[in-house]
């Protein structure tokens, strides 16, 4: 049975330690263990409304599995990794993990609960289930092969300028996403932590302006660390004025000719599965569903 510690905030030989592990699962799952916001939150763990849960078989054992919970505005986010050594069909380890983690909710006073899983199964469902989670949202990853065809036409954007641009980007970003658990309510140094990541290229990062103001953009990603690179549409804004325009089509064209530039040959992006007319956009610029990834929720 796996001792398990809570880390609020996390040292240099934590942080060795949950990296070798979430390498370990990265190369037996072929995906990325812990999502970006999570990610952030690890590396710069100073931030408040965090906690990391450690899953040890021994003291001096590797991580047999962690825990990252984090308070958003909205709700807890919740990911859980485990080492491909100690996942056996009870899937002990995780939902030990999970439980350890939804008492920490109800500890610092409950709330809305997302466990986020990536490609998840009937064993994901039940050990949900299990901890008194049930299905909620579910996030699909599409993708397309790239170059873009030349059919569509061109939308006018410049880049992103550091130091000049967050203010009115924030603007337009909050109130394009004012209901989304994620993407919604981000401040200025959400922003500025994401300039800092070696992935961000503010040439890819494109504004659209109207009457002298920011209309909308399409910020883009390469994963350079998979091989072959994977571009991705980061996120796609456009301030609610402008919304019925067509504007979010011109803007995602605008970012897939970016990252065909980039010489990337597939692009990604990822909608909720209840987006209707975010996913009749994708589709029809030919975009399919790569896998689902689905949120357990529950209120603590």
């Amino acid at each position: 049975m796996a001792t398990i510690e809570v880390k609020r905030s996390v040292g240099e030989e934590d942080l060795v330690g949950i990296m070798e592990l979430l390498d370990r699962a990265r190369a037996a799952d072929a995906h990325r263990p812990l999502g970006e916001h999570k990610w952030l939150d690890l590396a710069q763990s100073r931030r408040t409304g965090y906690a990391g849960f450690v899953a040890r078989a021994g003291a001096r054992s590797p991580l047999a599995g962690y825990a990252h919970l984090s308070r958003g505005s909205q709700s807890w986010a919740l990911e859980v990794v485990v080492d491909p050594e100690h996942r056996d069909p009870s899937e002990a380890v995780r939902e030990n993990l999970i439980s350890v983690a939804l008492e920490e909710v109800r500890h610092e006073g409950g709330g809305h609960v997302h466990l986020w899983v990536a490609k998840p199964g009937d064993v994901d469902d039940a050990v949900a289930a299990r901890c008194g989670l049930h299905r909620g949202r579910d996030l699909l990853q599409m993708r397309r092969t790239l170059p873009l065809e030349l059919e569509y036409p061109d939308l006018p954007t410049r880049p992103f300028v550091r130091g000049a641009d967050e203010e009115c980007w924030l603007e337009v970003n909050n109130r394009a996403f004012a209901s989304h658990p994620e993407q919604g309510g981000w401040d200025l140094g959400t922003l500025l932590e994401r300039e800092e990541e070696p992935w961000f290229d503010p040439l890819g990062f494109l504004l659209h302006e109207a009457d002298g103001k920011l209309a909308g953009s399409c910020w883009t990603k390469v994963h350079a660390d998979i091989d072959p690179p994977l571009g991705e549409i980061y996120v796609i804004s456009v301030d609610p004025a402008f919304q019925g325009t067509g504007l979010g089509r011109g803007l995602v064209v605008a970012g897939l000719r970016y990252l065909g530039s980039c010489g990337v040959g597939t692009a990604m992006l990822y909608v909720d599965s209840t987006n209707s007319p975010a996913l009749a956009l994708y589709g029809s610029l030919g975009f399919t569903v790569d896998h689902v990834d689905r949120a357990y929720v529950a209120d603590i």
